[in-house]
Formats: structure tokens, C-alpha cells, sequence
């Protein structure tokens, strides 16, 4: 999508260099893409602690591997 933008030349070539990108648009996608990748780590982060599993990883792993046993067998024409 081609956008017309006035933007700093300074803050550009700045960005360009700590990208290491070869053109100003590169440039402007990978800051756009880190910068949502921050935020949405920040996100998660915001939620530590406040969410509580209380699993049995013992129940779970016996249950997946009674899953892949089923599985195993079907396809080797067993029920």
C-alpha cells in the first residue's frame, strides 16, 4: 500500500542504521513489527499472576499418552 508521509530524515537514517535495513521502507516494517511485538509481549506480561491453572501434569501426560495409544492402534487396524 503506497502512504505519503513526511517524516524525519535524521530519526529515519537513525533507524535504518540499528536495522541494518537496505531501504526506508524495511526500515519502517521491521520497527512497526518489533514495536507490536513489544506491546503484545508487555500484554502477557501484564497478566502474571493474575491467571491460575491448576493442572495435574501427571493426569495430563497419562491422558495424552492413553490418547496416542488409541491413536496407534487405530491405525495399525486394532480397536
Amino acid at each position: 500500500m503506497r502512504t505519503t508521509l513526511d517524516l524525519n530524515e535524521k530519526l529515519i537514517r537513525e533507524l535504518m542504521d540499528v536495522t541494518s535495513a537496505k531501504t526506508k521502507t524495511e526500515a519502517i516494517h521491521q520497527a512497526a513489527s518489533e514495536l507490536i511485538r513489544k506491546r503484545k509481549l508487555d500484554r502477557l506480561k501484564s497478566l502474571s499472576g493474575k491467571i491460575r491453572l491448576d493442572l495435574d501434569w501427571k493426569k495430563l501426560e497419562q491422558t495424552e499418552i492413553h490418547h496416542q495409544t488409541s491413536l496407534r492402534r487405530r491405525r495399525h487396524g486394532h480397536r
